[in-house]
């Protein structure tokens, strides 16, 4: 008879969370998880769910009542879906589709409070008054012209969510509906939606059991609430890392002291490794947000250099499990084949978080449409474009739309953006989102010489010649389809092997400066920028499960090198000759 295997420290410490958050079910108190990089949050949240499907599932199904999970992604929807067996008792819902489900039922206080909003306000004021039209919501993007009906933008079915929160019919609607709510990355959800949680439900006598899974060291997102404190949620440290070796978890603890974690692979063999181009000594990029920063043939030169040593080390770079991230646009666009459009924009984020709605909308309507549409996914590709989509109901009518799409087809291989959006101002399929439009009808209508016109309409010009094939590739990289990403791409990812290149490019963060302010005290005016750029280091050194690199492109000052060397320890800090 075998002995029975004692739990190691960092499966002690997840049964004790585990532990901690049953009791509070059990207690109906309000709680939030924190979870560190690796210490199974998802694990967590999908046995925190099993623990009510145990205790009250059959009660609730019977009833029509639900445990409401809501989730930042589809992605993370699916998989809590899945893992629950789509019990009837969870609904699984994005923070969007799950306010959309409570508020739409409600068009006259919809009606009422849609006004209230500045930019509707507006569109109202130009298309007429609301009237009886019914308030619908299906692709995020926001028009007023239609006469029986308004479309929302994904920021609108907040906004009114947090306005029927503050009426005690609607709280009691969805408490009734939802005793338990739990939220998924706490950290990126909406500001607004977080204070009205608060605000309204966080006492368990007046509301639903609330509880909060995330990591406030993992927000990336700018209108994620980040930290939540509040004296009535009972914290649960999370001390456990499941992910990565001893080395890189000894790393991550150097960062973040005041959430030690226990690695599950305290033994097994790992590597963490720093390189700097301090030594280095051309003409360094001078402008902002480059400065600092090596020139991009030399950073190239750099990442060709670390790559063949970590070869002669045993990484393999042609592997799934090996990932390279960037915290730099200095090398992304010559290798993934984007220069032009990226030299449209003055700031990265503009195309890679598309912020630009162009941008937005070939990376989340036209490009997934026109895959699913390659595969003969039909039903998918409808549901992408959503109310957009045309209708069909003659033999013609098909004709006319398979001769649409091929056209498109053509058009995306072969032409510009311009091209692209021409086509689809004629034949609607899919429907351009009402800012593109506008955008379009305003260019078409300057009569002055070009170099008298506005920013906006210069940049839109030189966004209409570049061709498509490039916003393809800004797509694969935007997704992840590539060997390359950047931090959005990978979070909650995992690899054997990351190699992150780090510097300058990015308008709101500089890793150098963050670096020489980890000692602290930090300024108040710098706080903000600090966090944003730590979270960011952050989720990117703890992806991997055995081996981190670092590489920084930037010049690095004292301090930083001092913050680098106590993290990673002064023996895995060295400069890169190349």
């Amino acid at each position: 008879m075998s002995a029975v295997e004692e739990p190691n420290d960092a499966e002690q410490a997840g049964l004790r969370a585990l532990e901690a958050v049953r009791d509070c079910i059990d207690k109906r108190e309000p709680f939030l998880l924190e979870a560190g990089a690796g210490a199974g949050k998802t694990y967590s949240l999908i046995h925190s769910l099993g623990y009510l499907i145990e205790k009250q599932g059959d009660s609730l199904a019977r009833s029509g009542r639900q445990v409401a999970c809501i989730t930042y992604t589809n992605v993370a929807r699916e998989e809590i879906e899945s893992r629950t067996d789509g019990h009837k008792a969870v609904c699984s819902a994005t923070i969007h589709s799950f306010c959309w489900s409570m508020i739409s039922r409600f068009q006259p206080a919809l009606r009422e409070e849609l006004p209230k909003i500045p930019k509707w306000a507006e569109r109202l004021e130009e298309s007429g008054e609301i009237g009886t039209r019914r308030i619908e919501y299906d692709l995020g993007y926001p028009s007023a012209k239609e006469p029986n009906r308004v479309l929302l933008g994904h920021d609108d079915v907040l906004t009114l969510a947090v306005a029927l929160m503050a009426r005690p019919k609607f709280r009691a609607l969805l408490t009734d509906r939802y005793p338990v709510v739990f939220i998924d990355e706490y950290q990126d959800t909406d500001k607004g939606v977080i204070e009205a949680f608060k605000t309204h439900f966080l006492d368990t006598e007046g509301g639903p059991l609330i509880g909060l899974f995330g990591d406030h060291w993992q927000k990336i997102y700018k209108s994620g609430c980040g930290r939540v404190q509040d004296s009535r949620l009972h914290v649960v440290d999370k001390h456990a890392n499941f992910r990565s070796v001893g080395p890189v978890v000894d790393v991550l603890n150097k960062m973040r002291p005041e959430l030690p974690q226990f690695s599950s692979r305290p033994d097994d063999e790992g590597s963490v490794s720093v390189y700097h181009s301090n030594n280095w000594t051309g003409q360094r990029l001078n402008r902002h947000p480059w400065k600092g920063d090596l020139p991009p043939e030399e950073a190239h030169a750099y990442l060709d250099a670390l790559t063949s040593r970590l070869t002669g080390e045993g990484w393999d770079f042609h592997s799934e499990q090996t990932k390279i991230l960037m915290l730099t646009h200095n090398i992304l666009a010559n290798e993934q084949g984007y220069r032009q459009l990226a030299d449209v924009f003055s700031r990265n984020e503009m195309f890679i978080k598309k912020e630009d709605s162009r941008i937005a909308f070939f990376a989340d309507v036209l490009e997934p449409a026109c895959e699913a549409y390659l595969n003969s996914r039909t039903g998918e590709m409808f549901s992408i474009m959503g109310g957009h989509r045309p209708s069909i109901r003659t033999h013609g009518d098909k004709l006319k739309w398979n001769e649409d799409m091929a056209e498109l087809l053509r058009v995306r291989a072969e032409g510009t953006v311009g091209n692209v959006i021409d086509l689809l101002c004629k034949t609607m399929h899919p429907r351009l989102p009402e800012a593109v439009e506008h955008d379009e009808t305003e260019l078409a209508r300057l009569e002055q010489p070009e170099d008298d016109w506005p920013s906006w309409a210069k940049r839109l010009k030189q966004l209409r010649a570049v061709p498509y094939e490039q916003v393809e590739s800004v797509v694969k990289f935007i997704n992840g389809s590539t060997p390359f990403s950047t931090k959005h791409g990978v979070k909650g990812a995992e690899f054997d092997s990351v190699l992150v290149i780090v510097g300058r490019g990015w308008g709101e963060y500089d890793f150098g400066q963050m670096l020489a302010l980890a000692s602290g005290p930090i300024p108040a005016d710098k706080q903000a920028a600090f966090e944003r750029a730590r979270n960011l280091f952050y989720v990117c050194c703890s992806r991997p499960r055995t081996n981190l690199a670092v590489l920084f492109t930037q010049e690095l000052s004292t301090g930083a090198l001092t913050t680098l060397e106590d993290w990673f320890g002064p023996e895995n800090v060295q400069s890169l000759e190349c």
